[in-house]
């Protein structure tokens, strides 16, 4: 298979995926259930059995269509990290969200080539709507998504998923830049990529990601010609800063407010 190409290969097992995925955390959204602690030292971080019966749906599948193929998803953990392909899986992101009724959650999927991502999916079932990003662009069902053009951060729409997500450095230089843009607006999890990929949000700004947090995301961005980088604009690493801008024009004026708090410890 050649590389440039293995997206269309597997981008129907990845609609398999989300369609698994959707069907079992809908049968628990906005229903009444028990929601665990993840993380009872550095703040409330929820599970539920939506979750984890999602991510086992969506790696039974995998299993059985390319038993070759890694799995890393943030509930069940990493399986076969040698592989070429690897899978990439947030069953819900935004549980904050999901066990307060809202619909900013979504489920992320990406397939990974050796560590690049060549496909990403948002899938938000509660809404119907399915964000996917691969080598022949971003889409949002059948409509083609573009990021828009913006001229500079006065008239930029900021998004972040909330401000505890930053230390002191991080916040310092955030809330700088929140004070350059337009508009700034908290809690929209990874439903705020889907707006920039579709033109209606110009900057997405966080810190305390892990990869399959953003893996998913990034191929929706850059397929609607964003631009997905870390704080000091080299690939989103370790350090889970994300910096995500629809106008690649933004991204200097970004990074120069945000790129000195990367080289400081909060």
């Amino acid at each position: 298979m050649a590389e440039a190409e293995a997206w269309r290969e597997y981008l129907p097992l990845a609609h398999r995926l989300a369609d698994a995925s959707g069907a079992v955390i809908m049968r628990h959204f906005r229903q009444a259930l028990a929601v665990e602690d993840k993380d009872h030292i550095a703040g409330f971080s929820p599970v539920t059995v939506a979750d984890r019966e999602a991510e086992t749906a969506i790696r039974e599948l995998i299993e059985e269509a390319c038993p070759d193929h890694g799995i890393l998803g943030e509930e069940h953990g990493h399986e076969r990290p040698d592989a070429r392909f690897t899978w990439v899986i947030d069953p819900i992101d935004g549980t904050k969200a999901f066990i307060t009724g809202m619909p900013t959650w979504g489920t992320l999927i990406a397939l990974q080539d050796r560590g690049e991502g060549i496909i990403g999916v948002l899938d938000q079932p509660f809404l119907g709507e399915r964000f996917v990003g691969h080598g022949a662009g971003s889409w949002l069902g059948e409509r083609r998504l573009r990021t828009r053009r913006c001229a500079g951060l006065d008239d930029a729409v900021l998004y972040a998923t909330e401000p505890d997500m930053f230390d002191r450095a991080e916040r310092a230089a955030f809330d700088t830049l929140a004070g350059r843009v337009r508009l700034r607006r908290f809690g929209a999890d990874c439903y705020a990529y889907g707006m920039l990929a579709a033109g209606c949000v110009d900057l997405v700004v966080e810190a305390s990601m892990n990869i399959w947090d953003i893996a998913a995301l990034i191929p929706v961005v850059e397929g609607a010609g964003g631009r997905v980088t870390s704080w000091e604009g080299g690939p989103v690493g370790a350090d889970g800063r994300v910096l995500a801008v629809g106008d690649p024009a933004l991204h200097a004026a970004a990074l120069e407010i945000l790129a000195p708090a990367a080289m400081t410890k909060g």
